[in-house]
């Protein structure tokens, strides 16, 4: 991906997201609207006032959840599954870093497994395992996050759909209103492309902005493989956001 600073702001490419109402992704039906949307031309001061963030509000295992459920003292077991580390950079359609803006993830455990009360699948729960964690980004945009690869799971939508593995990411904005969410894949699953959801993507360019590579210089030996996911705002080479349509 490359970065021309001179270029002026683009405007967000609506054709790129696919339509709300899609068929074959079944959720979509029940969700997509009927009726034209509505623009607000005089947002209320909810909507204006951005959110603040300080250190002091986050736990030292906050970005770690290898760490940060674990019940009772230090001596009790770490989640089961393959280890990774997750990070990259949030920025602007120009590369310029957006700091001190809060990132969120949620997840299935090793199995597949949300620990939701709806999720009805039969893969175990893993009892030091929590699934959610959250970060701020640093002077440079870059965040950081440890925990297990989540593994897929079937939905669903058909008799055999599985999703592939994934794990959704929420970054806050400078208002209340301007979150922006978005799900990362991994780098060479064979479930990405059979996903239903996936493919209401049209352009591949899409696809791959959800994808996190294998960065085994970022890895650590004997320990976690490091994949990474930078997230791009807005503008001509914005990562696909599910919050936009």
């Amino acid at each position: 991906m490359s970065f021309d600073p001179s270029r002026r702001f683009v405007e967000r490419n609506r054709r790129w997201h696919p339509p709300a109402f899609a068929p074959d992704y079944k959720t979509s039906v029940a969700r997509s609207p009927r009726q034209s949307l509505v623009s607000l031309q005089h947002p209320t001061a909810t909507e204006l006032r951005g959110p603040t963030f300080s250190r002091a509000d986050l736990g030292p295992h906050d970005n770690d959840l290898l760490l940060n459920y674990r019940e009772g003292t230090p001596q009790d077991g770490l989640p089961i599954g393959e280890r990774i580390i997750i990070f990259g950079r949030v920025v602007d359609q120009f590369a310029k870093p957006v700091p001190h803006t809060l990132v969120e993830m949620w997840q299935a455990n090793a199995g597949g497994r949300y620990r939701h009360k709806k999720d009805q699948y039969l893969a175990p729960l893993d009892p030091n395992f929590g699934g959610v964690g959250r970060t701020l980004t640093d002077e440079q945009g870059w965040y950081r996050f440890r925990t297990i690869r989540p593994g897929p799971y079937p939905w669903p939508n058909g008799v055999n759909h599985w999703r592939p593995a994934h794990i959704h990411v929420s970054i806050m904005g400078p208002s209340l209103s301007t979150r922006l969410i978005t799900q990362l894949y991994f780098e060479g699953d064979p479930l990405i492309p059979r996903c239903p959801i996936v493919q209401t993507l049209n352009d591949r360019e899409a696809v791959e902005s959800l994808t996190a590579r294998l960065d085994l210089e970022r890895s650590r030996p004997m320990d976690a493989l490091a994949y990474r996911f930078d997230i791009v705002t807005r503008g001509e080479f914005q990562t696909f956001f599910e919050s936009q349509g």
